[in-house]
């Protein structure tokens, strides 16, 4: 059984009517209370925000990008520069992902929404040479170069970059494939996952902690099946990916397949999914931290989170909001409800200034850090579906 000195998960708290807990990560770079928002870093920055500024929005925990760090500026200049928390400037607990996702993407083009329910768009030729028992093949989006990321690379990487937690690497199966390419597929990255456990006992000090990810598509059986192997490996935690279906309910239907089996032990994370309806309902599932790029992102785009907006989010280019003297969120108090109007971001907006995505995006993360706060402290008193209806009435 691998050691993980160090780290350790605790349960808290259980909810009576659901498989929701409060819990404690523990990690060498400080502890995380759970339910956890993990905030997207992808290419060892937030953008927008510096570590600052996701210490004044209580943001506990970020995410660097495999695929991405080992193309720029490399794994190597990273570890030279002390790791990603040095090179970054963050103090708190972090998390790599291991690059499969991205190597989908490059093979199947605009995958993210597919994956996430939403049906794949784009037509950009792939860059993904070759899929294979070895690993995978592919050309940069940067330079053309080329470049083979395997189950054991993955993890060399990662332990290079010196995140507290890291993830095997997984293939993720499209939506379109059906049920024969997705059990193939499975059978692999089961075999991915037994390479990447032995590469990480070689080279394994105790500074990081190792992730299995639960694939199988939208099969039922397939996901109980890898639920199971993941469970009987010396995995810390625990990731469910891949996809999740073409609806909302679908996607819940496929966390509760590959919740079932699970070692509750250890932690659980959900890759990639982000929405605030999503959340709610994944935490009732089991889920103890989620990512997704979505809070920064659409900041980016001129979009504050709100509980209140449409999809739980306000256009600020909307003219309605050039002369109204309202935080972004009454009752937020986050530095950028505390001090600026909806006018003004409206107005930055609209001038082309670079404030105002800061200002959306420091708002976002402090928004995203409540919700998370509000879910942790009804789990402590026993109260979160009351919690949960009356989030959604406000």
């Amino acid at each position: 059984m691998t050691d993980y000195p160090g780290f350790g998960f605790e349960v808290l708290v259980a909810d009576a009517a659901s498989r929701a807990r409060l819990g404690r990560l523990t990690t060498p770079h400080g502890p995380l209370m759970t339910p956890a928002f993990i905030f997207c870093a992808t290419r060892g920055a937030i953008k927008a925000a510096g570590p600052a500024e996701l210490r004044a929005a209580n943001a506990d925990i970020i995410l660097a990008n495999t695929y991405h760090m080992m193309l720029q500026p490399g794994a190597d200049i990273v570890e030279k520069m002390g790791g990603l928390h040095r090179f970054m400037g963050w103090s708190g607990p972090m998390l790599t992902d291991s690059g499969g996702f991205q190597i989908f993407s490059l093979g199947h083009g605009s995958v993210s929404e597919e994956i996430k329910s939403k049906g794949a768009k784009g037509n950009r030729a792939p860059l993904l040479i070759e899929l294979a028992e070895e690993g995978a093949t592919f050309r940069s989006p940067r330079d053309g170069q080329r470049h083979t990321l395997t189950p054991g690379s993955s993890i060399r990487i990662q332990q290079k970059l010196g995140a507290d937690l890291i993830v095997v690497l997984d293939e993720c199966t499209p939506f379109h494939v059906d049920r024969d390419y997705t059990a193939t597929s499975l059978a692999m990255t089961n075999r991915w996952a037994e390479r990447c456990i032995a590469e990480f006992e070689r080279g394994h000090d105790g500074r990081q902690a190792l992730y299995g990810v639960i694939q199988g598509g939208v099969y039922e059986d397939l996901r109980h099946e890898s639920a199971e192997f993941v469970s009987s490996k010396p995995f810390f935690g625990h990731a469910v990916g891949g996809c999740l279906g073409d609806h909302e309910e679908q996607m819940y239907d496929i966390v509760e397949y590959s919740m079932g089996p699970l070692d509750r032990a250890r932690p659980v994370h959900l890759l990639g999914i982000g929405g605030i309806k999503d959340i709610w309902a994944g935490v009732e599932l089991g889920i103890d931290t989620f990512d997704c790029v979505t809070p920064t992102r659409i900041a980016r785009h001129g979009w504050a989170l709100a509980r209140d907006g449409r999809d739980h989010r306000r256009n600020m280019r909307n003219a309605r909001y050039r002369e109204d003297p309202e935080p972004l969120e009454p009752g937020c108090g986050c530095p950028v409800c505390s001090t600026y109007s909806r006018a003004y971001i409206h107005h930055l907006l609209k001038a082309g200034e670079i404030l105002g995505l800061q200002l959306l995006t420091q708002h976002n993360i402090a928004f995203m850090t409540g919700l998370m706060a509000t879910i942790r402290g009804a789990l402590e008193k026993g109260r979160l579906a009351e919690a949960k209806a009356e989030w959604f009435k406000a």
